[in-house]
This record gives C-alpha cells, sequence and structure tokens, in this order.
C-alpha cells in the first residue's frame, strides 16, 4: 500500500506553508475500505515480499511526526514473537498499516483480547488474522510428553498449556516437517476459535465491519498461506 502522487504532492504543499500535524496527519488517504480490501493489500504485500519486490515503504520526518497525532491500520495481526517473523515485511507494510500484537504461539488471552478490542473499536480495523508459522517452537513445545513439559518455567507452561488443546490428538504424520505444519495451522484455527468466541468480534463480524482468518508463514519461501473460508478455518 503505497501513497498516490497527489498524496506527496499535497503533503509537500502542506509543509511549505507550514501546516500543522494535525493537518498533515490528514491528508493521508484512507485507501482500505472494507475486510476484503484488507486481504487483498496482505496478499499482494507478501507477493511482493515473496519475489523479492519489496517496497517497504519509508515515511518522511514529516510524515513519521504527523503519526504522533494518530494511527489508522487497516488490520490487527495475531501474530508468534519468533525473530524470524517480521509482521510488517512480511506484508510489505510500512508504518500505521498494520496493528501487531505478539506472543509465542499466537494464543489468545485476556491481554491480548484487550489488544484485539483496541484495535476493532477505537482504531476501525477492517481485519484480524492470526498467523501462525514454520517451525513454531511454542507449538512444537506443546506437543511435549507431561513429563518434559514439567522441566518448563512456571509460566512458559501456562501459556504452552493455551496451545495443548489445539494438537491434542493430532494423527500421526511420519514426515515431521508435514506434521509440524498440521500442527501450527491447528493451533491457528484454535486461537481462531477462541478469538470468535469474544462478544466484541462476534458483533463486528456479524455487522460485516471486520473478517477473522487466519494465516501460515513458511520462513523458508517467506509465502503466506491464508486461510480464509469457513472450510479453512473449520476445527
Amino acid at each position: 500500500m503505497s501513497e498516490s502522487p497527489d498524496f506527496d504532492a499535497s503533503l509537500m504543499d502542506a509543509v511549505r506553508r507550514g501546516a500543522s500535524m494535525e493537518e498533515i496527519a490528514a491528508l493521508r488517504p484512507l485507501s482500505i475500505q472494507t475486510p476484503e480490501e484488507a486481504i487483498v493489500a496482505l496478499k499482494h504485500g507478501n507477493a511482493r515480499f515473496f519475489g523479492g519486490q519489496s517496497r517497504r515503504p519509508e515515511l518522511s520526518a514529516n510524515e513519521r511526526r504527523a503519526q504522533i497525532i494518530s494511527q489508522s491500520p487497516f488490520a490487527a495481526v495475531i501474530g508468534c514473537s519468533d525473530s524470524r517473523v517480521p509482521v510488517e515485511m512480511v506484508f510489505d507494510q510500512g508504518f500505521g498499516h498494520l496493528f501487531i500484537i505478539r506472543v509465542a504461539g499466537q494464543v489468545i488471552t485476556p491481554d491480548t483480547l484487550g489488544s484485539v478490542e483496541f484495535a476493532v473499536e477505537h482504531l476501525g480495523v477492517k481485519l484480524l488474522v492470526v498467523m501462525g508459522h514454520e517451525g513454531c517452537g511454542a507449538v512444537s513445545a506443546a506437543m511435549l510428553p507431561p513429563e518434559k513439559l514439567a522441566e518448563e518455567p512456571e509460566n512458559l507452561r501456562t501459556l504452552i498449556e493455551r496451545i495443548r488443546p489445539a494438537v491434542h490428538g493430532l494423527p500421526y504424520i511420519r514426515d515431521r516437517k508435514a506434521r509440524m505444519r498440521e500442527a501450527v495451522t491447528h493451533n491457528v484455527r484454535y486461537q481462531v476459535s477462541l478469538l470468535r468466541r469474544n462478544a466484541l468480534v462476534q458483533q463486528a463480524e456479524e455487522k460485516g465491519s471486520i473478517r477473522v482468518i487466519g494465516a501460515y508463514y513458511e520462513i523458508g519461501s517467506g509465502a503466506v498461506d491464508f486461510l480464509t473460508e469457513p472450510e479453512d478455518l473449520a476445527l
């Protein structure tokens, strides 16, 4: 999502006449109006990243200062804390485009939900994305035998326990990489189901003002698989 030449010209005019930060902030066009447009923006951004054509839009000093006034991200992404998953880069989005909530295993907790509610109620995001990734350590830990899990620190065990229902009873898959991918996508679906139980999210979905989707990021390739349809997200 890049700015248009008209926006660039308007910005320069505003700077030359000494416009306030509020006036500069108000110039930014609201190009994402629907959940479907938000999905398309993320898909196009990932395609650029995957293809080595990232724009990674930078802001001028005046645009950065204008962001102090307000923010208007078009999507909120609940992603993993893993250092190999830089969400803005993966979707090739710039400052102020995405509201990122990061926690190991992208688990839905009261704290996570508080951030989601803020994004929906006060920032007007059009899309909620729960994104897992290849080789997730938190999901892998959730598949450990109970005696191994008991060796982990207390708070880490509590986090991992929020993932275990998603991987319990996972059918045996000989190929380890395929099995891990299945476990991670099961966890994405499970966390999406928890997110959708939130009253505010339910109301916004029913009104059509937001959509809730899942995603799986392949670290090796840089590609994101989007889980957008009911059959993609069925438990």
